[in-house]
């Protein structure tokens, strides 16, 4: 038997090598073969911008092979993210190419959002339709992000068995204080501000008066700039939007309980058009591709492909404005792209300020804030730079609150889109003990040690003085935010705690309380960092870890080698159970990666729509 086991072992170990073996050497023949499969783009064609996934403005690092085998498989990632600055380099670069006659959007796959990314896609568009080339959407349906973008088409479609309706923005989570009382779990809460509701799920069974009316203002602000936003592209009047379901349920019935024939009958899309009766309307502009089947066109990744080289750019000797990426929760350590890590983003400013080239910084922020010890650690280095008299500028994205603004705060000039959501003034500490639990179980933790700090942990009742020593340091680090606001804002340390307490402000609010100086995007950013450094010509550049040549002829392999490949299968998406049980998990998981090493965290939950 144990023979057997051991060959049937060994076999499967050389069959899962040579398994290996064999897709690297095809990947490698690709390689040499790649010149065959040049991709072009076809004269007088058609661009189809679809995208699929989430819009960041970093992605997470995917391991080369990895990201090759989902490709060559056609396996669809679990988050799949589409970079902001490609979709806008494609339709910049669109607009200039005279090959490239329509820009046809693909929406349905696009997901999360923030309104910030939309709207710098929108700008793209608009100034696309400088080229005097036609934009088409296209839709089977249309969420409240996809049709943001839909309505900057020339014509907008749905398929007359389509869907459309706006939700509006909300904030709804999930509370656990009751939950944790059956499971006689001890909830320990330590934190400072009116507003500073991340802890609420876990102390309440509902959200407070004060979140509520906090969290109702930013939202409020968001959908008016929402509704202002594609009422103006589509020529409606603002108030066209139905946010009563009596309203809505009464120009539907006017429709005849037709979702799309309700989208038509008011003036949200153009025209009802089955797939085919649109593709027809493309192949008349273009004419039909190779196989007589389609249109003659070009994909949004085979076209990035071409205009956007695999491996960066060489270095030069030009003045620089360096971009350093700060997305994601803020967490203790290192951590990879598309994560904040204090130790792995300050080494990427100190790796800004050591280059010569590099004479002022873009912090391009996109987070909710985390552990308190990390911003302070990424702060440091941003006071570093300046030291080194390289100004720093922060650029806000989606969210730059808590820990996002406490990175953000000491920052020669700060931006902030008109939608970002920020402030979050405020910290907190939680933490859960079990000594009910375990004593209902028949468990009991005793011992002794020699001072009254010994044998502190999640199995014993937790001491009033040391929750009273906790609950101070929470408070001395409330004070340190305030205070570092204060200084760095030209502020008294009172008119921001009235603006602080862990309350939400929109970007646009947030200018008015000069919590930012200008509103305003990336591009807006560097000019801002360049003008401070009085630059007049000079170049970009993304500071990232430093790739060794081996990762990157991995990395150039795989890439060039998954376009010679066709999928075999996809892998179905999760079910609808698996996703209850992701989104029930979603504010535990939050909390739970938090990892400063005082347990205290500038961390906004409650800025998630």
């Amino acid at each position: 038997m144990f023979v057997g086991l051991w060959n049937t072992l060994n076999f499967s170990r050389k069959l899962f090598f040579n398994i290996i073996f064999i897709v690297i050497f095809l990947a490698i023949i690709s390689v040499f073969l790649k010149d065959n499969n040049t991709i072009t783009v076809p004269v007088n064609s058609a661009l189809v911008l679809k995208l699929s996934g989430n819009l960041v403005i970093e992605k997470e690092a995917v391991d080369p092979f990895t990201e090759f085998m989902q490709e060559a498989f056609e396996q669809e990632d679990d988050n799949p993210e589409i970079l902001l600055q490609d979709v806008l380099l494609t339709i910049e670069n669109a607009k200039q190419d005279r090959r490239i006659k329509v820009l046809v959007l693909d929406l349905h796959g696009l997901g999360s959002a923030g309104l910030d990314k939309l709207e710098q896609i929108a700008v793209a568009l608009e100034d696309f339709k400088e080229s005097e080339k036609p934009i088409y959407a296209i839709g089977d349906y249309y969420s409240q992000n996809q049709y943001y973008l839909a309505s900057r088409a020339d014509h907008l479609y749905l398929n007359p068995m389509g869907f459309m309706m706006f939700e509006g923005y909300g904030r709804f989570g999930m509370y656990f204080k009751s939950a944790i009382e059956k499971l006689k779990a001890e909830t320990h809460v330590f934190k400072v501000g009116t507003y500073k509701s991340a802890v609420e799920p876990y102390i309440r069974d509902d959200m407070s008066d004060a979140a509520k009316e906090a969290n109702k203002a930013w939202l409020t602000a968001m959908w008016t700039q929402y509704k202002t936003s594609v009422a103006k592209a589509r020529g409606l009047d603002v108030n066209h939007f139905d946010e009563e379901l009596d309203v809505f349920l009464e120009k539907f019935e006017q429709s005849g309980g037709d979702f799309a024939q309700y989208a038509l009958d008011f003036g949200w899309v153009d025209a009802l058009k089955t797939r085919e009766q649109a593709l027809q309307e493309i192949v008349a502009v273009v004419g039909k591709n190779e196989d007589g089947m389609g249109f003659n066109g070009i994909s949004y990744k085979n076209y990035l492909n071409i205009i956007k080289p695999v491996l960066p750019n060489m270095p030069n000797n030009l003045d620089k404005v360096a971009i350093v990426v700060a997305k994601g929760t803020i967490l203790n350590g290192t951590k990879k792209p598309g994560q904040i890590g204090g130790d792995s983003t300050a080494e990427l400013l100190r790796k800004a300020r050591y280059d010569d080239t590099v004479k002022s910084v873009v912090l391009y922020v996109d987070s909710p804030g985390g552990s308190a010890f990390a911003s302070e650690i990424i702060r440091q280095e941003v006071e570093n730079l300046q030291a080194v008299g390289k100004p720093v500028v922060a650029v806000m994205s989606t969210y730059a609150a808590s820990g996002g603004y406490w990175i953000s705060a000491g920052a020669d000039k700060i931006l902030a889109a008109p939608s970002t959501i920020t402030g979050s003034i405020g910290i907190f500490g939680m933490f859960l003990t079990f000594e009910n639990t375990l004593d209902y179980l028949g468990v009991h933790t005793d011992g002794v040690g020699t001072t009254e700090f010994a044998g502190m942990g999640i199995t014993k009742t937790l001491n009033p003085k040391v929750a009273a020593i906790m609950q101070r340091g929470i408070e001395h680090g409330y004070d340190q935010f305030i205070s570092l606001v204060a200084d760095k804002r030209d502020m008294s340390k009172e008119q921001v705690d009235q603006i602080a307490q862990g309350r939400v402000w929109i970007g646009d609010t947030a200018l008015e309380l000069g919590l930012v100086d200008e509103l305003g995007y990336l591009k807006d950013g560097v000019k801002a960092a360049a003008a401070l450094a009085n630059l007049e010509t000079y170049d970009t550049q993304y500071i990232q870890r430093t790739m060794s040549k081996s990762e990157l002829f991995w990395k150039e392999l795989f890439q060039n080698a998954s376009v010679s490949f066709e999928g075999a299968f996809k892998v179905e998406k999760s079910s609808t159970i698996l996703n209850l049980v992701k989104e029930l998990t979603t504010d535990i998981e939050a909390v739970a990666k938090l990892n400063d090493p005082k347990g205290v965290y500038a961390y906004c939950l409650a800025c998630e729509l």
